[in-house]
């Protein structure tokens, strides 16, 4: 069996990021940049007010001092060009420019007016409530690296440079595949021994969580179905996720079915619990194969571990496989894997406290739709109340 970090390692050499497009900025948001971004302009572009008040010298704007207010105001928007006589204020709105001569903004409650002319209450400095140009961005400078996540708020600083399109890598197109003569999907009628397809939402709102594109189809155990089926998702797909039917059992026919299409498995069988039974392997065309244990916590897991840095490479993000796993907190119980292989036990994590989310069986949707993270232990590991514990969050 092939260890964890191997097999994610052995995946991500196989996955490139995807063709760069241009998106609206109103269509991008949660993408990732797909290069650096740097600033087109000075931002503020010219020196303007922080304040609706009088535009000063603020050697002149000292207590008590009374400046005649100059006939013209400054509003925001089209620059008037003023400038500013000797012992005078210009009345200046938030945004303005400031005009030719004033070194300082004096705020309208710091004074008092009447008819043409102020009295200071409260003198000013020299730049006081000025917005310098180039104060918040220089033109030129990076203002966002490749991979960075678009949100509202780096959004709106493209928008304020003027910039209506950013680079990402086009999302990858995923289809997920349940298997199973067992399975019926939601809403159907069910015979005895049916059970619901679980594994189908449960891989597709994964993938599109993470900003790919999926489709969910589901596939009896026949293997010309099979065949005639993944020839064509092959085809036309990035990804084919495939939960069930990769393990040994006389109606798993996902491995026999994928060798007839020509797809080059990579490895098939993984050291970890649960989830030993996976494949990951690549249809000459490119499109890259995953097929996950059947049971829907097995599935789940290995979803996280493998398909997820995968997708996560595509779309441009950068993945690490030596830090894979990170601190989430301390133990609030002891928690213990007396197996033979890494285990991933689904865990619950409150204010840095880490507690298990219930049975660790692989067929226990209820545990796993309670936690938040995968608890990461060694074979033969105990972690005792107290002590750190490293995983992943999901």
């Amino acid at each position: 069996m092939l260890e964890e970090s191997e097999a994610r390692q052995r995946i991500l050499d196989r996955i490139e990021p995807g063709p760069v497009i241009w998106l609206p900025l109103g269509l991008a948001r949660d993408n990732r940049t797909a290069q650096d971004i740097r600033g087109i302009a000075d931002f503020p572009e010219f020196d303007n007010s922080s304040m609706d008040g009088y535009a000063v010298r603020a050697a002149e704007a000292t207590g008590g001092a009374t400046l005649s207010v100059f006939p013209e105001p400054q509003p925001a928007g089209l620059n008037r060009n003023l400038e500013l006589p000797p012992n005078s204020a210009i009345r200046i709105f938030t945004g303005a420019p400031v005009p030719s001569g004033a070194d300082a903004v004096i705020m309208q409650e710091d004074v008092d007016r009447k008819d043409d002319s102020i009295t200071i209450r409260e003198p000013v400095v020299p730049g006081e409530n000025i917005r310098r140009r180039g104060g918040d961005v220089c033109a030129g400078q990076k203002i966002l690296s490749e991979g960075d996540r678009l949100t509202p708020a780096r959004l709106a600083l493209l928008a304020s440079q003027g910039i209506e399109e950013v680079p990402i890598h086009m999302r990858p197109m995923v289809h997920v595949v349940s298997t199973g003569d067992e399975l019926v999907q939601p809403g159907e009628y069910r015979m005895p021994g049916q059970i619901y397809d679980s594994n189908g939402v449960l891989l597709k709102s994964s993938v599109e969580q993470l900003g790919g594109l999926a489709e969910q189809i589901h596939l009896e155990d026949n293997p010309e179905i099979m065949r005639h089926a993944l020839a064509i998702l092959c085809e036309v797909s990035d990804f084919v996720v495939i939960a069930g039917g990769v393990s040994v059992g006389e109606r798993d026919f996902v491995k026999e079915v994928l060798e007839a299409l020509g797809v080059e498995t990579d490895f098939w069988r993984v050291k970890i619990k649960p989830g030993k039974p996976f494949l990951f392997g690549q249809h000459p065309n490119g499109c890259c194969i995953f097929g996950l244990p059947g049971n829907p916590v097995s599935a789940f897991v290995t979803f996280q571990i493998f398909v997820a840095p995968a997708l996560k490479k595509r779309l441009g993000q950068s993945v690490s496989t030596t830090n894979f796993t990170k601190l989430l907190g301390l133990a609030d119980e002891e928690i213990v894997n007396r197996g033979d292989r890494p285990h991933y036990l689904r865990a619950i994590e409150d204010e840095g406290r880490i507690y298990l989310s219930g049975t660790q069986q692989s067929h226990a949707i209820f545990g796993l739709s309670k936690a938040n993270c995968l608890v990461r232990l060694e074979a033969d590991q105990t972690i005792k109340k107290g002590e750190q514990v490293f995983g992943i969050r999901i």
